[in-house]
């Protein structure tokens, strides 16, 4: 068995970012620019927000982080984002979700320059997506699609069962996964809470890739042996050992089903710290000006 190490490979992108960045710099060339947006104090959202921040004073970015009140009206947060759209100093933006419920999140994704929408979840970009075409990429799938390719892990033909069907995560995946492309040209399997007889697919699957928040959904009995196991999932469960008081749980039976794998991902250090790293490269596209000329 073998540990996908999100951690490492993360690392080891943002250093390849930052060589890129120092060569712009030395040739006199604008450095990319990230913004983010933060409506509300929700922990998890503020952590990733700093996160994404010291990302980019690392590789040598620059950044600007725009932060409000939950209180905020959404015509006041369009105006931002428009602002935000022709600001020429500004590579590219992201507004973190969730956003209050009194925001229309649809109507805010679809404000977005597609240009600058370094999260790709603007319609035009999923389009360009599906459709085969150069696009920013949701980073989560980018993120997964770069651990299967640094670790040359095979794709070609398997059979690979994608759980959840969020357009964050799931949807994109099983396209991107399907695609004639490496990673991809599998045989695609698309999962979710209505799936009747979750099992019966997971045992057959070569690759499983599971997005759905359910701590301990896939046991040892649902892996067959030498499978390929990439887990989303990131659950806080109360654990009175910890300073926290919780620790982070994914949708994997960890201990039981590591030994049947090939190659997994670990809870936490698998995928998430590529996410950022995803985002990153995208803005330094953005900068590029690789995706829309």
């Amino acid at each position: 068995m073998t540990l996908l190490d999100g951690k490492q490979t993360s690392e080891t992108i943002q250093e390849e970012i930052a060589r890129e960045v120092e060569a712009i710099r030395a040739k006199g060339g604008k450095v990319p620019h990230l913004a983010a947006v933060l409506v509300g104090n929700d922990g998890g959202s503020v952590t990733y927000v700093n996160n994404k921040v010291l990302a980019c004073e690392r590789i040598g970015f620059g950044s600007t982080l725009i932060r409000y009140e939950d209180t905020i009206t959404e015509e006041e947060l369009l105006a931002k984002i428009d602002e935000l759209n022709n600001d020429d100093m500004v590579d590219g933006f992201i507004v973190q979700l969730p956003l209050p419920k009194h925001i229309n999140t649809e109507r805010v994704i679809e404000s977005i320059d597609p240009k600058k929408d370094v999260d790709g979840f603007h319609p035009t970009n999923v389009g360009r997506m599906v459709a085969g075409l150069n696009a920013y990429l949701p980073a989560t799938p980018a993120g997964i699609l770069q651990l299967l390719k640094r670790y040359e892990i095979d794709t070609d033909g398997k059979h690979c069962v994608v759980i959840g069907r969020s357009n964050i995560v799931g949807s994109p995946m099983s396209i991107l996964m399907a695609k004639a492309a490496y990673p991809g040209n599998s045989t695609v399997t698309l999962c979710h809470r209505n799936t009747v007889d979750l099992p019966y697919y997971t045992r057959q699957a070569d690759i499983i890739i599971t997005a759905v928040g359910r701590p301990g959904l896939i046991t040892e009995d649902m892996v067959k042996e030498g499978a390929v196991v990439i887990d989303v999932g990131t659950t806080r469960v109360p654990d009175a050992s910890r300073k926290s008081g919780y620790r982070l749980r994914g949708d994997v039976d960890f201990d039981a089903v590591a030994p049947k794998c090939s190659y997994i991902t670990p809870v936490p250090g698998g995928v998430g710290p590529l996410t950022i790293a995803m985002l990153m490269t995208n803005t330094l596209r953005a900068a590029k000006k690789e995706v829309y000329g």
